[in-house]
């Protein structure tokens, strides 16, 4: 399904995919998203109360749809 929903989006124009909070503590989602190609690019601290675990931190995750790099892109910005 995020597989069908990367595609239909970059179809689309969307240029990225962002989730916004995804506990750290579940361990399964950030393996699955990074597994495919997001990236944690920002962490709110102990911004989720889990109920075993107490407050953890919560993930931003970030994914570049497009086949242009971020790298490449960066660079035309900062020049």
């Amino acid at each position: 399904m995020c597989e069908h929903s990367q595609k239909v989006a970059s179809e689309l124009g969307y240029q990225a995919m962002q989730f916004n909070f995804v506990a750290s503590s579940n361990e399964g989602a950030v393996r699955l998203w990074s597994k495919l190609g997001f990236e944690t690019i920002g962490r709110l601290p102990r911004a989720f109360n889990h109920p075993k675990n107490g407050y953890v931190d919560a993930l931003v995750m970030y994914k570049w749809l497009q086949k242009t790099s971020c790298a490449f892109i960066v660079s035309q910005i900062t020049e």
